[in-house]
């Protein structure tokens, strides 16, 4: 499991990482944690994978429950325990350091959009009014281009 722990906290720095990035809005140091997250989250499952085999091995299900028997059972020690809580605590940190960074992208998404619409339209979608004949109309500025 100290690999495990060593593997969650390599994404969780990831993650951190991402968070002061997407703040930042460096979209360039974004793209290059992609890779590393990635390799970091592939990792973790692969350790999952030996757990869970060393589990069936061991005589328990090869999942989180086949975890939790062996937890309660004589052979795991306290130590054992203590680890495992700490992998979940840990998990469950980077699971919400996720879900905030996944939370400023979709803000950041926005926002590009919003000005992406400026750019091309003159204003943001949604921005409509009616006019004097009781249709939509944008109250978008106009671009008129003056040749001379």
């Amino acid at each position: 499991m100290s690999e495990e722990h060593k593997a969650v906290r390599a994404l969780t720095e990831l993650l951190q990482l991402e968070q002061e990035k997407l703040i930042a809005a460096d979209i360039e140091a974004i793209a290059a944690l992609t890779e590393p997250k990635a390799k970091a989250a592939l990792h973790m499952a692969e350790l999952a994978a030996k757990r869970h085999a060393r589990l069936g091995t061991a005589g328990f299900e090869t999942n989180e429950a086949g975890m939790q028997a062996w937890l309660g059972s004589p052979a795991a020690s306290a130590t054992a325990k203590t680890s495992w809580h700490e992998l979940i605590a840990l998990a469950e940190a980077g699971k919400e350091l996720n879900r905030v960074n996944g939370t400023l992208l979709n803000k950041q998404i926005v926002r590009n959009q919003n000005v992406l619409n400026i750019l091309q339209h003159g204003s943001v979608q949604g921005n409509n009014t009616y006019g004097p004949d009781g249709q939509t109309a944008s109250k978008a500025m106009s671009r008129h281009i003056v040749a001379g």
